[in-house]
């Protein structure tokens, strides 16, 4: 239960990792152990080298709650950096989706239009489909998934957010 005085507050946080086996379950047994959300994971190689991978999350809760888990985070024996991109400076955030439609006649005209307005590409296609492919916002994607619903949406497929922090500097 959250204080009447404490906001909820939505963050972004980057987490550098070693590449090994249980890595990813030891951070997300971080979040399920305490009760923690996930919003948004994404998770990938970034160095094959070093064997370091980033780990994209976006959680939300209590400023206080928000702190408690970078700290927790940074503690954990495999993480190398926890950054906080939403409290750090501003951030790049961007998601992908694939749309499945099926549709004909106007439907399939209007969903192409609609297509064409949030730039989305189509990537595969028949008579009776097309699969679109979109990046932006989480907010962008959900307004086209909801615009493509009355025109025969099928499937989504969302990929989680990924960040980046803006300016000259690395992670």
């Amino acid at each position: 239960m959250v204080p009447r005085d404490q906001t909820i507050e939505r963050r972004t946080m980057a987490v550098l990792v070693d590449n090994e086996p249980g890595v990813l379950a030891r951070v997300i047994g971080l979040f399920s152990g305490r009760g923690y959300n996930i919003e948004s994971l994404t998770v990938s190689e970034v160095d094959p080298v070093q064997g370091l991978s980033r780990i994209t999350v976006i959680t939300s809760g209590t400023p206080q709650i928000l702190e408690q888990i970078k700290a927790q985070l940074d503690r954990l024996v495999p993480v190398h950096r926890v950054s906080d991109l939403t409290r750090e400076g501003p951030c790049v955030e961007r998601e992908l989706v694939l749309v499945k439609v099926s549709g004909r006649g106007n439907k399939r005209v209007e969903s192409l239009r609609i297509a064409d307005i949030f730039r989305a590409r189509v990537v595969d296609s028949s008579q009776q489909h097309f699969v679109f492919e979109v990046t932006g916002s989480s907010e962008k994607l959900d307004v086209f998934i909801d615009m493509m619903r009355p025109l025969g949406l099928v499937d989504v497929s969302r990929t989680g957010v990924v960040a980046i922090a803006r300016g000259p500097k690395g992670f």
